[in-house]
């Protein structure tokens, strides 16, 4: 007799969370980076890919958020 039932894994759902995880790590690098730069060039860009990489970090957050009310 089995008392609970074995829950497939979601293979989307572990993706997302392994983009999540790799957009975090990206997002601290591309902060760490912006601390350390001096040339105002580089320091556009690492502003521009910090609004990008947040952007996408919230995509991501929010696409997890309508798969666990599913």
């Amino acid at each position: 007799m089995k008392l609970f039932k074995a829950t497939p894994v979601n293979s989307g759902y572990k993706t997302l969370q392994d983009d999540i995880k790799k957009t975090t790590n990206e997002l601290q690098i591309v902060y760490n980076n912006l601390e350390n730069v001096v040339d105002p060039d580089l320091i556009d860009y690492y502003i521009y890919q910090a609004k990008a990489v947040s952007m996408r970090y919230k995509f991501l957050i929010n696409c997890a958020k309508q798969l666990e009310n599913i």
